[in-house]
């Protein structure tokens, strides 16, 4: 690449980070200031004058604890129950022939094609036939069900990759299916699987629909819906609900930030590149 079209493409992808981060910079601006200076005009980038309090408000008001948590327990959850058995299915697909399987995986892909806002009703009449509403376990069940067909597809084409050699060289040994997969498959997987472990996360932490169906029972709301409702609590008050969503916010940026070494190569080996 010639030293015009690198200084062409490190403008671009700096102009997409700008336009990424702004909106946050000025959320960030907006609840480190009172309230009295946040219909000052011309706004500010930068606050005039900086604060905590509307952090430690937006964290102790109407239970935002309990829905920060309620949210953290679905998503880790959803992530830790996802992975495991995308990675067991996957392996199942990559390695193993039985009669019916490119058609069983053909069902898996054409399940990413139906939208989630189809699935609705049918998820209401299964969740409720299965005693499932109302209950923080019944959406894991759900958001690792919508998750399961995307990381088995990821998942799949990784460990198709991994030589089949290595595997052998265990059952040599004396070894197992089960031994090749937890002490070769799964460690050369690492890159696939904090692929997959992100997506499933951001997934379960911002899904808002489904929770918004099944829970009625206040105490048990998830984030996306208890910042909707702070929103409708605080309408003026935007310092307040900006610092809400900058706390929302922080779990997904630990996670991108965690898996962030891994994430780049398992996308370049996983099955995107078909």
């Amino acid at each position: 690449m010639s030293a015009p079209e690198r200084l062409l493409l490190y403008t671009l992808l700096g102009l997409g980070a700008g336009l990424a981060v702004i909106p946050l910079w000025y959320m960030a601006t907006v609840a480190l200031q009172p309230k009295i200076f946040i219909l000052e005009a011309p706004s500010s980038l930068l606050p005039r004058a900086v604060t905590v309090d509307n952090f430690v408000k937006a964290w102790t008001e109407n239970d935002f604890q309990r829905y920060f948590f309620n949210s953290l327990v679905v998503a880790l959850a959803t992530t830790v129950i996802s992975t495991a058995l995308s990675a067991m299915a996957a392996y199942g697909f990559a390695r193993y022939r039985f009669r019916g399987k490119e058609i069983l995986f053909g069902v898996v892909l054409i399940s990413l094609m139906v939208p989630a806002i189809m699935l609705i009703i049918p998820q209401f009449i299964v969740a409720k036939s299965l005693g499932t509403l109302n209950s923080l376990h019944g959406l894991v069940v759900v958001y690792v069900a919508l998750s399961f067909a995307l990381n088995t597809f990821l998942l799949r084409g990784f460990m198709e990759e991994v030589p089949r050699e290595l595997e052998e060289a265990i059952f040599v040994d004396g070894g197992t299916p089960l031994t090749a997969f937890r002490h070769v498959v799964l460690p050369l997987a690492q890159p696939a699987l904090a692929t997959v472990a992100v997506f499933t996360f951001l997934f379960s932490w911002d899904e808002f629909t489904w929770a918004l169906t099944s829970l009625n029972r206040q105490e048990l709301r998830t984030l996306p819906i208890a910042i909707a409702t702070f929103q409708s609590a605080h309408q003026t008050e935007w310092s307040l609900v900006f610092a809400a969503s900058l706390i929302a916010v922080v779990p997904v940026i630990a996670a991108f930030v965690l898996g962030q070494r891994f994430f780049i190569r398992g996308l370049a080996s996983s099955g995107v590149k078909g």
